[in-house]
């Protein structure tokens, strides 16, 4: 057996006192498991695509039609849900595991050991935005793994999250094989000190894949060290050494102590005789329960797992003091077994269905009222620079080359055929509506989501995008309104404009959250105040997130209409208007009775003790 010297481990305490030991994850098995995720999502959208294609047209696309137009929108919409749904999606549902992290036995647990939350693994996932980078090659998620402390990327950063093995460890098998040894005659004393065994049993170990030369000129320091504990009869060094091996190992599952032990070793090798056939069998309902879920235990068998768990925690308490800080791999198996068990039985309850209709209408409206700073700073980076462009624009047509794409400045200029005659802003080929819908809307969602995940920058990236944003807003406005076309523009935007800025001002917010946790802690750590304020920012993510939905299906459904008055448009808008205040003054008398958790806070969040979620 082994406790795998070169396995990066962190420590955390549970409610019971009890110290556990998790193995990280390597940058191997994460990469893996990210690879057959990857696989499973492009499988999906595979066969998603042919029974669109199937229902839509027969199976061959002789023309587009409206049911291929529908199709095409689902298709658009499932490639978004999928890439971004489905992390956080099975990391929610599942207990921190993808299909993928499953396949390869990863997890994901919050510092401190508890399960993931659908928040949490929403704040993970959302920032592989910029983990993915360059491309989709990940290269700064890779890097974050490797440089950091517990070998985190961003999103782990922001979730407070790391991602640990749980994979069943030798000791399992040796601790069997020790039941299987305990009727065979030992000896009463050991030869060998407990560092002179585990340095014998690493080499037993390591003895197949040692390079024969290596392995001889290692057998030669072994057998001068252990001299006095080997016979000396002339048979070969190797054999000897095994044999040695075999008696200590028979020892110690008799329970004997390792030479020279006190009173706490020989403790230490009582517990291990005591307790292996219960460890062993509660490993295998404790992976009977991961895989199914604690209910298929049942009520009587949930009971027994809760006392068990109890047992095995004052077990792994016990062995932790007669170890004397040894790592030994009964504690590392032992281990794993309560922070399995610890995982299951303190796993947050899911939302449901009435839950995840308060959190939308009462949790995320009290935190955009109580996120008004930041997003207020968010809609001046907007806002601002769009003023400014659009009227050094308007009085200055040609800034508008510098500024604007060539494929804008054409549609200006055919924007002025298009008022003459009557038309609108652009075309509205009736049949594409539910395609520009689909497109719209997941467009304007990942770039909230970019503008989010830039306040792990400090914020430099979500300052960036909404600067740029306001300065193409505005030199279009800008350009329109010189050439005397700025109603045909307003006539178009009016339906959604209000719901889709006021959504980026939203998402900026929250981006402003997280680099108000690393720039303006306050009394918190920084590693505390970033995650504190990422599941404050996720609610934010969450408004802009639905705003967006109706202000794309708006844009692509009731913005381009031709025929429709501009006051009718200009109608449409104050709806919206309306329907944003109200939905804003969700949960306010909740907050009114318990507080919001925001008053009197300073700007960006910096020093506020935010709800759990």
């Amino acid at each position: 057996m082994t406790a795998r010297p070169f396995e990066q481990t962190v420590d955390v305490e549970t409610p019971e006192l009890v110290v556990l030991t998790y193995s990280l994850a390597g940058v191997g098995a994460r990469v893996l498991a990210g690879l057959t995720d990857l696989a499973i999502c492009a499988g999906i959208l595979v066969l998603l695509a042919i029974v669109v294609m199937l229902v839509t047209s027969g199976g061959v696309a002789l023309s587009f039609d409206g049911s291929a137009s529908w199709g095409m929108a689902v298709l658009v919409l499932a490639q978004f849900t999928i890439f971004w749904g489905y992390y956080v999606l099975f990391e929610g549902l599942m207990d921190g595991q993808t299909p993928g992290k499953r396949l390869h036995r990863l997890r994901v647990v919050r510092e401190g050991g508890y399960s993931v939350t659908f928040g949490v693994s929403a704040a993970r996932n959302l920032v592989r935005m910029l983990d993915m980078q360059p491309g989709f090659l990940y290269l700064v998620g890779l890097g974050s793994l490797l440089f950091t402390k517990r070998g985190r990327r961003l999103g782990d950063l922001v979730a407070g999250t790391i991602v640990v093995r749980e994979e069943a460890r030798p000791v399992a098998a040796a601790a069997r094989q020790r039941k299987d040894d305990a009727g065979t005659s030992a000896p009463l004393q050991t030869a060998l000190t407990e560092d002179e065994y585990t340095l014998l049993a690493r080499f037993v170990e390591r003895w197949n894949a040692l390079d024969p030369l290596r392995r001889a000129a290692l057998t030669a320091q072994l057998v001068k060290r252990f001299a006095t504990a080997l016979p000396d009869d002339g048979r070969p060094a190797s054999q000897q050494l095994l044999e040695l091996h075999d008696r200590e190992h028979r020892a110690r599952t008799r329970g004997v102590a390792s030479r020279g032990d006190t009173g706490a070793g020989r403790e230490r090798q009582a517990l291990i005789l005591a307790g292996t056939s219960r460890w062993n069998a509660f490993a295998t309902t404790l992976a009977a329960a991961q895989k199914n879920g604690l209910k298929s235990l049942g009520e009587n068998g949930v009971r027994d797992f809760v006392a068990e768990y109890r047992q095995l925690s004052s077990d792994l308490a016990r062995l932790r003091t007669a170890s004397a800080g040894r790592q030994l791999d009964e504690m590392f198996f032992l281990g794993r077994l309560v922070a399995g068990a610890h995982n299951l039985l303190y796993r947050e309850r899911g939302l449901g269905f009435h839950g995840a209709l308060r959190f939308l209408f009462t949790d995320v409206p009290r935190e955009v009222r109580g996120s008004a700073a930041p997003i207020a700073l968010a809609a001046l980076l907007l806002f601002g620079p769009a003023v400014v462009a659009g009227i050094a624009v308007a009085r200055t047509p040609g800034l508008a080359e510098r500024m604007l794409p060539q494929g804008m400045l054409q549609r200006a200029e055919d924007g002025v055929r298009r008022a003459k005659s009557g038309e609108g802003y652009i075309d509205d080929p009736q049949l594409l509506r539910p395609v520009m819908a689909s497109t719209i809307v997941t467009n304007n969602v990942q770039v909230t989501f970019a503008v989010f995940a830039g306040g792990i920058t400090a914020g430099v990236l979500s300052v960036l995008m909404l600067v740029l944003n306001g300065v193409s807003i505005g030199s279009v406005m800008g350009l329109y309104a010189s050439k005397g076309i700025a109603r045909l523009l307003i006539a178009f935007v009016a339906p959604h404009g209000v719901l889709e800025l006021f959504a980026i001002c939203v998402a900026g917010g929250g981006g402003f959250l997280l680099a108000g946790g690393l720039l303006l802690p306050g009394s918190r750590t920084r590693g505390r105040a970033l995650v504190e304020n990422a599941r404050r920012a996720v609610r934010l993510i969450a408004a802009s997130t639905f705003l967006l939905i109706i202000a794309g299906t708006l844009e692509g459904f009731l913005s381009p209409i031709e025929w429709w008055p501009f006051e009718g448009k200009l109608a449409v808008s104050g709806v919206t208007l309306v329907f944003l205040v109200f939905y804003l003054r969700g949960g306010r008398t909740a907050a009114s009775s318990h507080g919001s958790g925001h008053t009197g806070t300073l700007a960006l969040g910096a020093v506020t003790t935010p709800r759990a979620t």
